[in-house]
């Protein structure tokens, strides 16, 4: 299965984002308010980085830090990994688990499109397990396939 099957699957697939200048609090609120682990830092539409519930437990909480005061430009993750549609979901998990992160900005023909979670990775895995299984027993009852 390839990332565009993963987001194209998604119930909600929209670019929820900050910017440098907004602080910490600003950025949790929209988080809460969207049910999401973490948001786009954009400049001029151009990604420059990403804040996630895990930046906020080391960078701000951990650091002693007001989330009302602090900026996202001085938490934020800049060194942002992404991955193309093409891309098989098999990588993504790989990435997700070599670099430990939990979140992978989505990019097609050079335009930011997206964003996709470990959770996105493992319900498109167990769907795919499904389906696969679903074939298997219909090949071994000797039932038609749907």
């Amino acid at each position: 299965m390839l990332v565009q099957h993963v987001m194209g699957n998604k119930p909600v697939n929209a670019l929820w984002s900050v910017t440098q200048d907004n602080t910490v609090f600003e950025a949790l609120e929209l988080m809460a308010a969207k049910n999401i682990g973490a948001v786009l830092v954009l400049e001029d539409n151009e990604l420059i980085g990403i804040f996630s519930e895990r930046d906020y437990a080391r960078k701000v909480i951990l650091q002693g830090k007001s989330s009302r005061d602090t900026r996202i430009r001085e938490v934020m993750t800049s060194k942002v990994i992404t991955v193309e549609t093409d891309q098989k979901i098999e990588e993504c998990m790989q990435i997700m688990s070599d670099k430990h992160i939990r979140h992978l900005p989505v990019n097609q023909d050079g335009k930011l499109i997206g964003i996709i979670s470990i959770n996105d990775i493992v319900s498109a895995i167990i769907y795919e397990q499904k389906e696969h299984i679903n074939t298997l027993e219909s090949y071994i009852s000797g039932s038609p396939y749907s």
